[in-house]
């Protein structure tokens, strides 16, 4: 079956033209042409703003124009994460998206249904004749993956709406209130290196296949990060056979648990059986460790080139030191709302590029203290190992608002639709509803969507059927605020 041929065909078919262009964060300039140019073959007018957001204006169905203006909004830019096989191309070629059973899924890639299914749904409703509605404003933002540098960028003059739906949440039957805030911590180490020795056995380790994830959504999960495995492994290997470090980077986005991870180093060639020992027997317990988590983890030992230059032990023990000390996952849960994880950190990255090594860590909290507090402990972590630190303003959470009138008219919607109540609550990750809120002052707002699992991860799937519901619901609240 072709995704354009799912139901609601129009949400479908929008999104599969969506899959074919080329929308990494930091390069949405396609997506955002494509989003203007179908506006303009529907006659809606359009806007952007210097940071490169585009709003689509829908004018209100016949008798309805003087009813409140309410915006629908979502992100153009995708997560770009493959498996190590792949040879795609994000900033050239489509997506390769197919059916599979009731999930829509990438060959090989994330899917982009984060938040290209929001983008979709948004011009679907902008396009759907059927529906009664007051004024829109479609308002799709650049960058929200990397930071949410489009929303804080977001011009006061884009909107005139005082009720904003977020259309990228990922579990239908969910609306979501509020939402945590978030930071980013780097650590920047110069490598202290020496000349490496000869008549040495040269060894790269590898560490992939791992489950990663969304670092706010799935941080509770316990998944294995590739950089924490690997860190721990050199830590073994170098007390039970003299391992050497020549190499260490793993990880790639800020907002993504690390499933790969690569190391490479040496050992003198009297104690190549102790290090093949002591590298299988951690294999095997970290297998163990993490059976429950990452089935399809993969660790390899493999002989490489002769490197030509070695860390310093003292540097070695200072880099791995802080690795395996610095945080990672849920560091706190919420007081008040049972199952929320109020603060987390994730060990994101590292990028070696011969001369320095720069370790990334994403902080999250809906509580500004513990936000402070958490970017605090890792500063101290690296700051004691002797590298420089930095960390970012971050962004705002997003407080929950129980007595919001958009959240009034979503319960009572879905309640109707489907004979059940919504659940509600906040999410343990960054929406761009908090930003918003401090350029759009008591803009009303509520976020919600279809369900997604695996998103930032190239197992990324989208229910089909929960689109539908989602449309559905999507459509409700749209007719119901027009007809207050």
């Amino acid at each position: 079956m072709n995704i354009r041929d799912l139901n609601p065909t129009n949400v479908w078919t929008i999104f599969e033209q969506i899959l074919a262009i080329p929308r990494p964060s930091g390069h949405e300039e396609q997506i955002a042409a494509w989003i203007e140019d179908f506006a303009e073959k529907h006659n809606l007018q359009h806007s952007h703003d210097a940071t490169g957001n585009v709003v689509v204006y829908v004018p209100a169905t016949k008798g309805l124009e003087n009813r409140p203006t309410l915006a629908l909004q979502a992100h153009m830019d995708m997560v770009c994460e493959k498996i190590a096989s792949s040879q795609h191309d994000f900033l050239s070629e489509p997506i390769n998206a197919y059916v599979d059973g009731d999930r829509v899924r990438a060959r090989g890639t994330t899917l982009g249904a984060d938040d290209g299914i929001g983008i979709a749904a948004a011009l679907a409703i902008a396009t759907d004749k059927s529906i009664a509605h007051g004024p829109i404003e479609c308002l799709f933002t650049v960058d929200e993956e990397r930071g949410l540098t489009g929303a804080k960028g977001l011009s006061p003059n884009m909107l005139h709406a005082s009720t904003l739906l977020n259309l990228d949440s990922e579990e239908e039957g969910i609306l979501y209130i509020g939402c945590a805030g978030g930071a980013t911590t780097t650590a920047t180490f110069t490598v202290d290196d020496e000349p490496a020795p000869d008549d040495v056995l040269p060894l790269a380790i590898t560490i992939s296949g791992l489950t990663g994830g969304h670092s706010g959504g799935d941080i509770h999960l316990g998944r294995a990060n590739a950089i924490k495995i690997a860190a721990r492994l050199v830590d073994v290997l170098s007390q039970q056979s003299g391992f050497r470090l020549s190499h260490f980077e793993g990880g790639g986005l800020h907002n993504a648990i690390p499933r790969e991870a690569v190391i490479k180093g040496i050992v003198p060639f009297d104690e190549r059986e102790q290090v093949r020992i002591a590298f299988n027997l951690e294999s095997a317990d970290f297998q163990i460790e993490y059976s429950a988590t990452d089935a399809n983890m993969s660790l390899s030992l493999e002989t490489t080139d002769q490197p030509s230059r070695l860390f310093t032990p003292d540097f070695q023990r200072r880099l791995i030191s802080s690795l395996i000390a610095c945080p990672h996952g849920v560091m706190a849960m919420d007081s008040q709302i049972q199952g929320l994880v109020e603060t987390s950190n994730n060990l994101a990255s590292v990028k070696y590029d011969g001369d320095n090594i720069v370790v990334t860590t994403s902080q999250r909290s809906s509580v500004d203290a513990s936000l402070t507090y958490a970017t605090q402990i890792c500063s101290g972590v690296f700051g004691l190992s002797r590298a420089t630190v930095a960390s970012s303003d971050g962004y705002p959470g997003w407080a929950p608002n129980v007595n919001s009138p958009i959240l009034a008219i979503a319960e009572k919607t879905y309640h109707d639709l489907f004979a059940k109540e919504p659940v509600v609550t906040a999410i343990h990750a960054g929406l761009e509803c908090g930003l918003i809120g401090q350029i759009y002052p008591g803009c009303d707002m509520i976020s919600f969507g279809p369900s997604l699992f695996d998103v930032h991860t190239p197992s990324e799937t989208i229910v089909i059927d929960s689109v539908e519901r989602f449309y559905r619901h999507l459509v409700a609240i749209v007719e119901a605020f027009s007809a207050q």
